[in-house]
């Protein structure tokens, strides 16, 4: 790890990362002018009508859009229910006030990473064209990266209830040891379970059956599992195992955030977002207490 670390941190090494975040920051504004062109705010919808399901006493998941639309609601009650007062107002100006708010959550992604860090924005530059997309389509991931980005157990709880698979980021606490954090991880996502039921009592019952596999769908899937199971699985398990290994070095965090983002067996670019809240971990503790700031 120490020689990686000196590698990085040569001056030929530094100019090449920053000339690939130049050229993704290029390819970037490309997608973002298409993804404005193609389908602007087109995830919105799904949130929407999910929203508007709910208001009218509908089942949250019998829905006319199929799994390989944009306006298929796939995710957890929680969100569903955040967009019942949205779903009241016309839809654009829904979408307006949804795309504001994933907006501020981006550039608080960025404050959050360190707007003084220079891999703040050399990531950002390499991630550039899942930015871009995320924010063109109105899409949900731009605030689970914030969530993610704060590195609380609440936040990851919460943003587990927006996308589940950001619970996995918990394995870093495992890895670490650290009890108090997996106890009030374990705490929020119970906590926000009841709340979900509490409000909507059906939809969430209709959760624990509704999401599988099946919902991978045929589209253009860029995650393992769609060229084998077999070799998804072993890669997830392995990343897993790694994030156990290393949780309490430097490495720690930025792999329990890649694996809570590669775990999908429904991967779009746009998912690779998230790993822009690798940047900065959590404000740590050791298990025994004692505060530890984590170097960025």
């Amino acid at each position: 790890m120490a020689a990686l670390n000196s590698l990085i941190r040569a001056r030929r090494v530094q100019w090449v990362l920053i000339a690939a975040a130049v050229l993704g920051l290029i390819i970037g504004l490309d997608t973002l002018a298409l993804h404005l062109r193609e389908d602007p705010l087109a995830d919105v919808r799904a949130y929407y009508d999910a929203g508007a399901r709910l208001n009218a006493g509908l089942p949250l998941y019998q829905q006319t859009a199929t799994t390989d639309e944009p306006g298929f609601y796939r995710y957890p009650p929680l969100l569903a229910i955040a967009f019942r007062p949205l779903a009241l107002l016309p839809f654009e100006a829904a979408a307006l006030v949804w795309e504001s708010c994933l907006i501020v959550a981006c550039l608080l992604t960025f404050v959050r990473s360190g707007i003084r860090n220079r891999w703040t924005w050399i990531v950002a530059g390499w991630l550039a064209a899942p930015i871009a997309w995320s924010l063109a389509v109105g899409q949900a991931q731009v605030a689970v990266t914030f969530l993610v980005a704060l590195g609380a157990p609440w936040a990851i709880a919460l943003a587990g209830h927006l996308k589940v698979l950001p619970i996995l980021v918990g394995v870093y606490w495992v890895g670490r040891g650290d009890r108090s954090a997996l106890t009030r991880l374990l705490a929020w996502t119970v906590g926000l379970a009841v709340l979900s039921l509490a409000l909507e009592p059906n939809g969430t019952i209709a959760f624990l059956t509704f999401s599988n596999l099946n919902q991978v769908g045929n589209i253009e899937n860029r995650s393992l599992y769609a060229t084998s199971p077999v070799l998804w699985a072993v890669s997830i398990a392995a990343l897993a195992v790694l994030c156990l290994r290393h949780a309490n070095g430097r490495a720690g965090w930025p792999l329990a955030v890649a694996l809570s983002v590669f775990t999908t067996p429904r991967f779009f670019m746009y998912q690779a977002s998230t790993l822009q809240s690798a940047v900065r971990g959590p404000d740590d503790e050791h298990p025994s207490g004692r505060h530890t700031p984590r170097a960025s």
